[in-house]
């Protein structure tokens, strides 16, 4: 295929624009978020971060970053690094407040920051459970499936991350692996990989291939997850894959991962003001390295069980909390992730939709733009459920709903149909009714509405039975987006180049 017809006409010569199911790109939010603390307490916040920045801290393990504070004006003493008050913020004032994160197919590029929201799988797990296997290692197979049924299903905008480890693939190689199935097995935005610097190159490299490079030097392509070593350390491999991501004009995702008890305070004003520490610094650093690129302050507070010392998730002080980071957020003036379905159910039972509803309305009220660990996850994040994904997605398309408010057109007032119809008698056949009849209510995938006897006289089928046969379906009639071949052969060729380079390593 030619690559004629300036920047737009070479980019859909490679992505195959125009493929794959009609789905919404991303949901604009027509509901007010939710603030909870006034602008006193936001100051006194941003205060404590301070201090925490000032008077304590953060340890950075990279030479290279560390001479970049220093060149800024910070203060540093071997590996810990000091700000001034206010000056790591300012260090984040080049960020852009919003951005667009091209697709493969330009039909599903995504807008982070403003009014958009951004639904993503969950990330991470090295385990997988479906009804009929139950828990077990990830693999390389069940990755590819998880990325297909994100890209054929409507109320998912992202294709994710490490959507589960395929821990059959050598860690040192298995990166490969897994932006490839992204860009070869579905069209949507996606994250590459941030586990080693030169994992992070491999994949905006992948990512030049499949887009064009001057497209990844103007604009961004992939996201990468980077999570400080909470309480107050930046390692070297997460520093090293901000700068690589940063320096492409790719975006990274800053997470703070704060357990409060463990990473953090049992306290929730003093996990909030860490967090916002630690995530600004993280901005800046990419800020020093490429002024202007794309970033994303991301949020993943929780909590542990201080009896036992296990995590736990989906409890209500997180969730007071991820309100409060988001107005830190859009005080700072930068896009937000917050993460979504958590539970530490182990099966898609009651615990774990109660705990994964707290967790998603939390990160609705709070503003997110991008909500990682939108379905799927199970067991504290340590295992990715194909039925879970499923009912989770469900309940983002419910959201997709509840996002949009009320329309008050004339046509929604329906006086036509109180005309119609009149006093005692009902709409079911009014035209009205009729005109609306497929769009008026949303229509879960996995709900039984059926009358008791009709579902007893079909098995007593439980919600996830429903949802295995959902994703059987929806495997079933997959069918890869198109990709151009002399694209997909590059990404193969430099695949293999890179896994014949590189050693075997398991960890």
């Amino acid at each position: 295929m030619a690559r004629t017809g300036g920047r737009a006409a070479r980019l859909e010569a490679r992505t195959g624009a125009g493929s794959g199911p009609t789905a919404p790109a991303f949901v604009r939010r027509r509901i007010p978020v939710y603030e909870l603390v006034g602008e006193d307490g936001l100051d006194l916040i941003e205060s404590r971060a301070d201090d925490l920045l000032a008077e304590i801290g953060i340890e950075v393990h990279d030479d290279i970053a560390l001479r970049l504070f220093a060149d800024a004006g910070a203060t540093v003493t071997d590996q810990r690094v000091r700000f001034d008050r206010g000056h790591v913020r300012s260090l984040c004032a080049t960020a852009p407040a919003t951005f667009t994160q091209l697709a493969r197919n330009p039909a599903h590029s995504v807008e982070m920051g403003g009014d958009a929201v951004v639904f993503a799988p969950a990330y991470g797990s090295p385990f997988v459970r479906d009804l009929a296997g139950g828990r077990r290692y990830g693999t390389l197979a069940d990755f590819e499936n998880f990325v297909k049924l994100a890209w054929m299903i409507p109320w998912l905008h992202h294709s994710g991350g490490t959507v589960c480890e395929p821990v059959d693939v050598p860690v040192s190689k298995r990166h490969l692996d897994m932006v490839y199935a992204h860009l070869r097995y579905s069209d949507k935005a996606f994250m590459g990989s941030v586990t080693h610097p030169s994992r992070a190159a491999d994949s905006v490299e992948l990512a030049r291939i499949a887009f064009g490079a001057e497209v990844v030097d103007t604009s961004c392509v992939v996201l990468g997850n980077v999570n400080v070593n909470s309480p107050l350390v930046w390692d070297g491999a997460m520093t090293g894959a901000i700068r690589t991501y940063a320096a492409a004009n790719q975006a990274p995702v800053v997470v703070p991962f704060i357990l409060g008890g463990a990473m953090g305070p049992v306290t929730l004003a003093g996990d909030i003001a860490q967090a916002h520490a630690e995530t600004l610094v993280g901005v800046a650093l990419g800020q020093l390295t490429r002024p202007g690129s794309p970033v994303i302050y991301g949020n993943f507070l929780s909590s542990m069980a201080l009896r036992s010392g296990a995590p736990t998730f989906g409890t209500p002080e997180p969730a007071v909390g991820s309100l409060v980071v988001g107005q830190l957020a859009r005080r700072v003036g930068l896009p937000l992730r917050c993460s979504g379905a958590f539970t530490t159910a182990k099966v898609l039972d009651g615990q774990a939709m109660l705990e994964s509803a707290v967790s998603m309305q939390a990160a609705i009220l709070c503003g997110a733009n991008f909500i990682l660990h939108s379905a799927g996850w199970l067991e504290g994040g340590l295992a990715m459920g194909y039925e879970k994904f499923i009912v989770d997605a469900d309940h983002c398309g419910a959201l997709h709903t509840y996002l949009k408010g009320i329309d008050l057109s004339e046509e929604q007032f329906a006086m036509d149909g109180f005309r119609e119809v009149g006093p005692g008698k009902h709409f079911f056949g009014a035209q009205h009714t009729l005109r609306h009849y497929e769009t008026a209510f949303w229509d879960s995938w996995t709900a039984d509405n059926a009358s008791y006897e009709q579902w007893r006289d079909d098995g007593e089928r439980r919600v996830e039975e429903r949802a295995a046969d959902k994703v059987a379906e929806l495997l079933a009639a997959y069918e890869p987006p198109p990709i151009d071949a002399a694209v997909d052969e590059e990404l193969r060729d430099f695949m293999d180049r890179r896994k014949a380079e590189l050693p075997d390593t398991w960890y």
